[in-house]
């Protein structure tokens, strides 16, 4: 393995959509994206001892995108999804899964460092065992990779101390004009999203915040500048997934050293084309 693996780790599910099972899981899916936008990109998750944790490793294959998983003594994870008139996901995600149960091991740590970026969420560190490991892996990664905390609050599985500890150890935040709120209370914040977003900047000493805002576009915010951006076109069959998109394509532009306005542009552009598809991975 070359210095150039982007890892996404955390969650690996199957999203129980109303017409039918799609893989899923937000680090799972902005590996995806990675991948199918030309980079070296890993999944990293763990799975159960059945059937559904097989059919995970035929479709990540039938995808062409590289995982590590660890079997476990917890079943699969998976997550019932229903849709609202707009398409907009609505989640039930079960406790006590594989997920929740992601082992450290020399394997992991050397695809640790081997990495060049890193993306990582809240949702996964609702457990003990994978919250330790997440940050294992995010210690040890080289001091020049790239890590990228996509916020990804879920029902009741989030708390300030996680999220603190994830601010620390990251340089980009990604999260959407929900959850900035939810943050600004849990925080004591006071003021707009952007003022909310560059005392976050501040504070945790952030290269930037990736704001999303749904059909309103979104912006990236840094200390000095703020740049806006139309959502991308198209008719959608559901939004399941289309935030990790928006990730992936972001970073994959940042590392090849667009300017901030070309990869919010493809990250747009590439979040509208999910959108467009049903499930989290289209082929």
């Amino acid at each position: 393995m070359s210095k150039k693996v982007i890892v996404g780790i955390g969650e690996i599910l199957w999203d129980m959509l109303p017409s039918g099972k799609a893989l899923g899981g937000a680090p799972a899916n902005f590996a995806y994206h990675a991948r199918r936008l030309g980079m070296e990109a890993l999944a990293v998750s763990a799975i159960g001892h059945d059937a559904l944790g097989e059919e995970i490793v035929d479709t990540l294959e039938a995808h062409a995108l590289p995982y590590h998983l660890d079997r476990v003594d917890h079943p699969t994870g998976t997550v019932q999804v229903t849709l609202d008139a707009k398409g907009v996901p609505q989640y039930e995600i079960k406790k006590g899964v594989a997920w929740d149960n992601i082992p450290y091991s020399k394997e992991l740590a050397a695809i640790a460092a081997e990495c060049r970026a890193v993306c990582f969420g809240s949702l996964a560190q609702r457990s003990m065992v994978s919250r330790k490991t997440i940050a294992w892996f995010l210690d040890a990664v080289p001091a020049d990779c790239l890590k990228v905390f996509d916020i990804n609050l879920r029902q009741n599985y989030y708390g300030k101390t996680v999220l603190q500890a994830s601010l620390r150890r990251c340089d980009i935040l990604k999260i959407n004009d929900e959850e900035i709120r939810i943050v600004a209370d849990l925080f004591g914040l006071e003021g707009d999203d952007t003022a909310v977003c560059r005392a976050l900047i501040k504070r945790y000493r952030l290269q930037l915040v990736i704001l999303t805002k749904g059909a309103a576009g979104s912006e990236v915010i840094t200390a000095t500048e703020v740049i806006s951006q139309a959502a991308g076109k198209c008719k959608v069959v559901d939004t399941v997934g289309a935030g990790d998109a928006f990730t992936a394509a972001f970073v994959v532009a940042y590392l090849r050293g667009d300017s901030l306005a070309d990869a919010q542009r493809l990250a747009s552009d590439t979040a509208a084309y999910v959108c467009s598809r049903k499930g989290a991975m289209p082929l």
